[in-house]
């Protein structure tokens, strides 16, 4: 019975950090998406800047509602770590992005609207993806999980 309340406990603390994450990228996604739109198609802006200055403000949202919402039960590990490995990670998420983009317009040649959106829209969510992983793997990592040495006695004394 202990395995199966284990388990739900974990699921329910991934299904809890999912939706915040959600929330939290979709305010982010709204951020990057008009930006980048309003600088390429309004300001004139090149298809690469316009995603990397939309993209850098939406960090500031990404990082205040993920440390202080999503992950604000894991491990911290202080404000300046976190906020160098935030930058990293969300550099190498931008990379993915501008990949996508620079495949779209230069290498395949396509340049409307709608076809820069797609690949703005897959560059996101395939650094979303990459994001959340790395987020909890290396920024805001699980609370380490009592010794098994601390867990025997209440597992004897159940006996």
């Amino acid at each position: 019975m202990n395995a199966v309340r284990a388990l739900y406990a974990r699921f329910r603390l991934l299904a809890s950090e999912l939706g915040k994450f959600g929330i939290v990228g979709v305010l982010a996604f709204l951020v990057t998406d008009a930006g980048t739109n309003l600088l390429h198609f309004r300001a004139g802006l090149g298809p690469l800047n316009s995603n990397m200055i939309a993209t850098i403000a939406a960090m500031g949202v990404s990082y205040a509602g993920n440390r202080y919402w999503t992950f604000r039960s894991r491990q911290r590990s202080g404000v300046q770590r976190e906020g160098i490995l935030f930058l990293l990670l969300n550099g190498v998420g931008l990379g993915i992005q501008l990949a996508c983009l620079g495949f779209s317009t230069y290498l395949l040649g396509l340049h409307g609207k709608l076809t820069y959106n797609v690949a703005l829209v897959t560059g996101i969510a395939l650094a979303t993806l990459f994001r959340y992983w790395s987020y909890k793997t290396w920024v805001w990592r699980a609370q380490p999980s009592a010794s098994p040495a601390a867990a025997r006695p209440r597992e004897t004394a159940l006996l």
